[in-house]
């Protein structure tokens, strides 16, 4: 008896396990019939179940959603009024000086180039001092007046020595903007002081080179035949911002002789200085300098024929102003 036991109760618990596996299986069963009655209203005409008809489904239920309503986002307002200004159209036909925004009296805008200027600049207002003791006054003026791209320039250059005019140049010239840093120049150039007068029709250039060298060349052709050329060039220390210092030569040539006026054919005249100035302002500067001047070839002789010297070192003291 102590061993049927045992066994009945191990063929209980085997029955037991059955009926649970037997459970578990009918739940199984009944979760895939649910499964596919869903399905079926997807693709009601397919008999395979396809994997991806569950996708389908979501997707054709959201569709089948009420439509959205565009009339009901139009913006509020209504229409725009039929006299409505075109917004493609900005001035609408309107122009300064005419039109509903006109205002009487008012003149049409000028730009920067339109505007005239005008200015008074003395390269060189000095005294010069040599050991021989003819001393005199130099000076070196040019005004102009006019736009940005044209201008009217009056140059004049010259020496007063005791009381009489030595020499002097003047020029009338047309001034044209040819490029950013340079500018063409046309005109007339009148010579007067020892010896009859000249005239001359001037044509030349006068700009910024790079580097910052400011350059001016003038070809002159004159009566008789007569020609010359001028060539100056001067150049900008900045020792500090107001003390400035700045090299200049200058050479003139000629293409005949004019005794008359002390002149020879070639390299007549050429001079060479240092000028140490001060600006207290951009307006006002003293300076003081030392200058190297020469005649040379035919002119040196004509020079000393009238008892000069054709080469002498002069001390400057003077004063660079514009305004």
């Amino acid at each position: 008896m102590s061993k049927a036991l045992p066994i009945r109760a191990l063929s209980t618990a085997l029955l037991a396990l059955v009926s649970i596996a037997a459970q578990a299986q009918s739940d199984h069963s009944s979760h895939g019939q649910a499964d596919m009655q869903m399905e079926a209203p997807a693709s009601p005409a397919t008999t395979t179940a396809d994997p991806h008809a569950g996708h389908g489904a979501m997707t054709g239920s959201a569709a089948s959603g009420p439509a959205m309503d565009h009339g009901s986002m139009q913006m509020q307002g209504g229409s725009a009024p039929p006299d409505a200004r075109d917004p493609h159209g900005y001035s609408n036909g309107l122009t300064l000086g005419s039109g509903d925004y006109a205002v009487p009296g008012v003149p049409r805008l000028m730009l920067a180039d339109e505007h005239t200027f005008a200015s008074l600049r003395g390269e060189t207002l000095e005294r010069r001092f040599s050991r021989r003791g003819d001393d005199s006054t130099a000076y070196d003026l040019q005004a102009w007046y006019g736009t940005s791209y044209n201008k009217a320039v009056l140059k004049a250059e010259g020496d007063v020595a005791k009381g009489k005019l030595e020499e002097s140049r003047t020029e009338l010239l047309w001034s044209r903007a040819a490029t950013t840093y340079w500018d063409t120049q046309l005109g007339l150039r009148l010579d007067n002081g020892v010896g009859p007068s000249r005239q001359w029709l001037a044509f030349g250039v006068q700009g910024l080179a790079p580097y910052w060298f400011e350059l001016e060349a003038t070809a002159y052709v004159g009566s008789g035949g007569r020609t010359a050329l001028r060539l100056n060039a001067s150049y900008e220390l900045l020792l500090t911002q107001r003390l400035i210092l700045e090299p200049r030569a200058e050479m003139q040539f000629y293409g005949k002789d004019d005794p008359e006026r002390h002149i020879g054919k070639g390299l007549a005249e050429a001079s060479a200085g240092l000028r140490l100035r001060y600006e207290f302002s951009r307006q006002f500067a003293p300076y003081i300098g030392v200058e190297r001047a020469g005649s040379f070839g035919r002119t040196a002789d004509l020079v000393r024929a009238d008892g000069g010297r054709a080469q002498q070192t002069r001390w400057v003291a003077g004063v660079r102003f514009w305004f």
